[in-house]
């Protein structure tokens, strides 16, 4: 298990619990709620995913105590293949990948940030100056850069390195 403490410009200090183990990441601070996720009992980790699946009926998504939706796409070729969406109180977040390192977050379609993690339970965020992230917005997105990671390749690249593997030498 690692846990890193982040000086959030917006939010103050948040603490990322990430247990790639166990399939459990937990979101804490003084100005935010609680977000957990997990990974169901028994289900087996995939190494490249720092919860350990993207099966989202294996996994459980709670703000402070209260069940929210989680619905990880299958992470394919695309970038939009790996976004993962939420559905909580009426509301809606997707985290997609825009970038090989980062992935933004958006809210009802506002666009409200960056966050990068290499999947080591280390999150960073730059909120852009024209949006409103609330409490939620924050706790929910370090939560989910810290379960799935952020960023992808794009689809040209993918492409090449797979005819790269085709060939001989």
């Amino acid at each position: 298990m690692v846990e890193h403490t982040v000086e959030d410009d917006r939010f103050g200090a948040l603490t990322v619990r990430l247990d790639s183990e166990r399939g459990e990441v937990t979101v804490t601070g003084e100005r935010v709620p609680r977000v957990e996720l997990w990974r169901a009992e028994g289900t087996e980790g995939e190494d490249h995913i720092p919860v350990g699946t993207r099966d989202g009926a294996r996994l459980t998504l709670t703000v402070d105590g209260e069940e929210a939706v989680i619905d990880p796409a299958k992470g394919r070729l695309t970038r939009r293949s790996y976004r993962v969406d939420v559905r909580y109180a009426e509301r809606s977040w997707r985290l997609v990948p825009d970038s090989i390192p980062g992935s933004r977050l958006v809210r009802a379609g506002a666009y409200l940030g960056d966050f990068s993690s290499d999947g080591d339970g280390k999150v960073l965020v730059e909120w852009r100056e024209d949006a409103d992230p609330e409490a939620l917005d924050a706790a929910l997105g370090y939560a989910l850069a810290a379960a799935f990671g952020t960023g992808a390749q794009p689809l040209w690249m993918t492409a090449i390195e797979m005819v790269g593997d085709l060939l001989p030498g």
